[in-house]
């Protein structure tokens, strides 16, 4: 089995309006997923550093960053960023462009877990929701193209509609969590954040992470899913 999470983590800034990065490593931690997609991971303006400082980040014990080395002293690419534990192998990371009425994009990477190949997308899609159908064909495109293998797709897609818009895009071909609503984190009632899974995988459970911590650590709560692959013996 495999426990996945995303995670719009809005900079750092908790509902109390600070920056305070301590509090998302608290909701990780209380996550305990293998593998978390992150977005708003980057501050917006300037260079755009990582919102969670490296010291605290290398501190952790659970989690490495997929190194994208897009931007010196950023986590990952326009926001996204993917977490790993430290016992994974990364076999491969890349970068996708996406069109886009505001600076968006996803990332993409090939690890190894549990000696199982599997691939991560991570994507935080655009607030038009003309652009977000455009950026699910160019992500399913993409992934078309390369070779055949277990795929979780995780982020904020910025999609209302629970039946249409992106979501009917990549319901063609990937199964879609019920992970419940994660906006706002103080009084959730959107379904922002998703999770959806290439058929090899069966979602064993899903849902949306409330604490004390994750209301208060960001404007979004985490979503997770527990799953396995088809066929797999595994408990």
């Amino acid at each position: 089995m495999i426990l996945v999470a995303s995670y719009n983590i809005r900079k750092a800034i908790g509902t109390d309006r600070r920056r305070r990065p301590e509090r998302i490593f608290d909701v990780l931690g209380e996550l305990d997923a293998d593998v978390v997609a992150l977005q708003e991971a980057d501050r917006r303006f300037g260079a755009r550093h990582s919102a969670l400082p490296g010291t605290l980040l290398g501190e952790h014990a659970t989690y490495k960053p997929v190194p994208f080395d897009v931007r010196p002293g950023s986590l990952g690419w326009h926001g996204n960023a993917l977490l790993v534990r430290r016992s994974a192998r990364i076999i491969d990371q890349r970068i996708l462009h996406l069109p886009c009425l505001e600076p968006r994009g996803a990332v993409v990477a090939e690890v190894e877990i549990n000696h199982r190949p599997l691939r991560i997308v991570g994507m935080h899609l655009d607030i038009s929701g003309l652009h977000r159908r455009r950026q699910a064909r160019v992500i399913l495109d993409e992934l078309a193209r390369q070779d055949e293998m277990p795929t979780v797709m995780m982020g904020d897609l910025n999609e209302w509609n629970p039946h249409g818009g992106c979501l009917k895009e990549f319901a063609k071909h990937f199964a879609i969590a019920h992970s419940g609503p994660s906006f706002h984190a103080q009084r959730p009632v959107a379904r922002l954040d998703r999770i959806m899974v290439s058929p090899e995988f069966e979602i064993l459970a899903s849902g949306t992470h409330h604490s004390i911590n994750a209301a208060r650590a960001s404007d979004h709560l985490p979503v997770w899913a527990r799953l396995r692959l088809a066929g797999s013996v595994e408990q």
